[in-house]
């Protein structure tokens, strides 16, 4: 905690937490302006460059890197979230979700790993890029169910072991859980969300869409797990450092317990609604893939006259060749798609 909230908060003087005062407290976090300034101006390089050599960066991404996850680090960093997270524990619990759960998903929304490969000079750099997205490390730390785990693993972390207690009392520590819990949720998101082939192959649309609904139901587990604890977190430091006006410490583990759980369940339904477009998008994509060559498989042929006293079939009169069309003898998933449509299987 930095600013002028350390002052108020070493005087034991902080007022209490009204709504304006929700709305208009902040504190200035150096690091978490200098992680923000770096993210957003790599993207602004990333968003000039695809469109100055011709190409297009749709304004929603763009929209929701920045308000949804550059605004959503911001305020779990500098709001009232952050000058108040110290005397009392629903504060920093929705900021600890914020940073885990909806800053991630605006980030990746944004699709930052699609404009770094289009952005970056030259064949070489964008392969460099690939190569780091299929790298060992970052394919186990990405893979399904194992991100997930990550996840789980951190905010169970900082809650039910000396984690959170020492943060609170130790500035840089507090700092880098705040960076911690960023990555473990980007982890999980980015690789979902990014239309670079960041998953296995067999990660298509409906896996993730059934991955992203066991991460909505796993997601509500420390949510649950905090509201209903008989063990204050941090109990010591929040004992010690409650306002009066404040609610009961173990009613305020209770409120901040409730708002993860509610954060969570909210954000689940926009994830999989994200999934659920693109998973759309892939199928408009194909179709018209499709449609493209079936228009030009199908187009007649012009078929030279037959010979004179040679029946049009052949030699033996008994018809006209037939050439089995691509979709009879291949064997992909779209030759398959098609005979099912044309009852030929």
């Amino acid at each position: 905690m930095s600013g002028p909230a350390t002052a108020v908060l070493a005087a034991g003087s902080l007022p209490e937490l009204t709504p304006a005062r929700a709305l208009g407290s902040w504190q200035l976090d150096v690091p978490a302006l200098i992680l923000i300034a770096l993210l957003g101006g790599l993207y602004g390089w990333g968003v000039l460059r695809v469109r100055r050599a011709g190409g297009a960066w749709s304004p929603g991404r763009i929209l929701a890197f920045a308000l949804l996850g550059l605004g959503g680090l911001a305020v779990a960093t500098m709001s009232s979230l952050a000058v108040y997270d110290h005397v009392l524990f629903w504060p920093a619990a929705v900021q600890n979700v914020l940073l885990d759960l909806i800053t991630p998903l605006g980030l990746a929304l944004g699709d930052p790993l699609r404009l770094a490969v289009e952005a970056l000079p030259g064949d070489g750099a964008s392969a460099r890029v690939r190569r780091v997205m299929t790298g060992r490390v970052v394919r186990l730390l990405t893979f399904p169910l194992v991100s997930t785990a990550l996840v789980l693993g951190t905010e169970l972390t900082v809650y039910f072991t000396p984690y959170f207690s020492t943060a609170l009392r130790v500035g840089w520590l507090h700092e880098l859980m705040y960076l911690h819990l960023l990555a473990a949720g980007c982890l999980f998101v980015v690789p979902v969300l990014t239309r670079e082939e960041a998953l296995p192959k067999w990660c298509s649309h409906p896996v993730r869409a059934a991955l992203v609904f066991l991460d909505g139901v796993i997601d509500a587990v420390p949510g649950l797990v905090v509201m209903t604890h008989g063990t204050l977190i941090a109990g010591a430091w929040y004992l010690h450092h409650a306002p009066a006006w404040s609610p009961d410490v173990q009613h305020d583990q209770q409120i901040g317990g409730g708002a993860m759980l509610s954060i969570a369940e909210l954000v689940a339904l926009p994830f999989l609604l994200a999934i659920l477009v693109q998973w759309a998008r892939a199928e408009r994509v194909q179709a018209a893939a499709l449609d493209r060559r079936l228009d030009r498989d199908l187009t007649p042929v012009v078929s030279p006259a037959p010979e004179p006293g040679r029946a049009p079939g052949g030699s033996d009169g008994a018809g006209a060749v037939r050439v089995r069309p691509w979709w009879e003898t291949e064997q992909n998933e779209v030759a398959a798609r098609i005979r099912r449509q044309r009852g030929e299987d």
